[in-house]
């Protein structure tokens, strides 16, 4: 009877390792995609974060980041404790997938509540930023963010393209002429901002703060159902962690 019960928790204890192990695989793929959409949020996205006055939504990316990569290294340790079955490597295998369950539900948390505020930011800051930093020294960032921004969503201005009436630039004898940069044209060449003709330029209702608000919020759903949806993972690795932890255990006495 004995030998018949230590039979199966043995039994019991190798289907919870290969349990654990096929989840550490998927979890350390999980990190790499994690990983992989914060690197891509603040590399290729990084210019339009630079016309966004709160850091708010490149701190939900940097946690990411970081939940991602100590996911990827936490995978690794998790198989090295299942295969080894060593309960110490098992208990701080999941104090570390506690910790990256809570980073990952803070990455939501910010993006969720950003997410909230985002419109009231665009329409207080973007303008400003718009007409008072543009083609400004020490602001080639901006610049460089601004017409990225009117080429990409083909869009001119923050509100419509009149909001450059009001630029700093545009009224100084630099531009030349120019009644809106030359990125607001349908076909960019130099000068080509002199003409503001709807044939000319973009003229799209709601202006780029509608276009940049739409992308922005896309990304951050994005962010927060990554973060949230790996977290929720984890706490499967945590209750596998656990049933292995008190089979070793019984398997002791």
């Amino acid at each position: 009877m004995g030998a018949q019960k230590e039979k199966n928790q043995t039994c019991g204890t190798i289907c919870l390792k290969y349990l654990l192990f096929t989840f550490n695989f998927l979890f350390w793929l999980a990190g790499g995609i994690v990983t992989a959409v914060g690197v891509w949020t603040l590399v290729e996205k990084s210019d339009y974060i630079s016309l966004l006055s709160s850091k708010t939504y490149a701190a939900s990316a940097y946690i990411l980041v970081l939940a991602g990569f100590s996911v990827m290294v936490t995978g690794v340790l998790g198989c090295c404790a299942t295969f080894k079955e060593q309960k110490k490597l098992l208990r701080v295998y999941f104090v570390l997938l506690l910790c990256i369950f809570l980073l990952e539900i803070l990455a939501g948390v910010l993006a969720y509540i950003y997410y909230q505020q985002l419109n009231e930011e665009l329409k207080q800051n973007l303008r400003e930023t718009m007409t008072q930093k543009y083609e400004q020294n020490g602001h080639e960032h901006i610049t460089k963010a601004v017409d990225k921004l009117q080429q990409e969503f083909k869009c001119c201005g923050s509100n419509s393209s009149s909001d450059w009436a009001e630029s700093v630039w545009i009224r100084s004898r630099d531009a030349n002429g120019r009644m809106v940069p030359d990125s607001c044209c349908k076909t960019p060449t130099e000068l080509c901002g002199r003409r503001d003709h709807p044939s000319n330029i973009y003229r799209v209702e709601g202006g780029c703060i509608t276009k940049l608000e739409i992308f922005i919020l896309d990304h951050l759903k994005i962010i927060g159902a990554v973060g949230v949806g790996i977290a929720c993972v984890q706490i499967i690795g945590m209750v596998f962690t656990c049933c292995l932890y008190r089979s070793l255990k019984a398997e002791l006495y």
